[in-house]
């Protein structure tokens, strides 16, 4: 299973941006998508979650800011990020969860800096 992230950039605070994570290769059907962050010098964080029947979690530092999605069809996971502040710059990682095979995939990090 290969993960692709996508979209990352540079953004003024206040901004948006729109991550795109696809998925490649045999995946359960029951599933959860995830998409993590992590800022220099911190530890890895999860942002916020969806399972494969639509159900989402998020971080309290992100409610109301971001919307998780999701195409099962295409396998691919969106992160729509708004009201961007410059403490939301870090690398953001998607990952999967099999919940059949009990294994966890990982993307390669994509980068989003806000500016002040």
């Amino acid at each position: 299973v290969q993960l692709q992230a996508s979209g990352g950039g540079l953004v003024q605070a206040g901004g948006s941006l729109r991550l795109s994570c696809a998925a490649s290769g045999s995946i359960s059907s029951r599933n959860i998508m995830h998409w993590y962050r992590q800022a220099p010098g911190k530890q890895r964080e999860r942002v916020a979650s969806i399972t494969s029947v639509g159900s989402t979690s998020y971080a309290d530092s992100v409610k109301g800011r971001f919307i998780i999605s999701r195409d099962n069809a295409k396998n691919t996971v969106y992160l729509q990020m708004n009201s961007l502040k410059p403490e939301d710059t870090a690398d953001y990682y998607c990952s999967v969860s099999d919940l059949e095979l009990f294994r966890d995939y990982w993307g390669q990090g994509t980068q989003v800096t806000v500016s002040s």
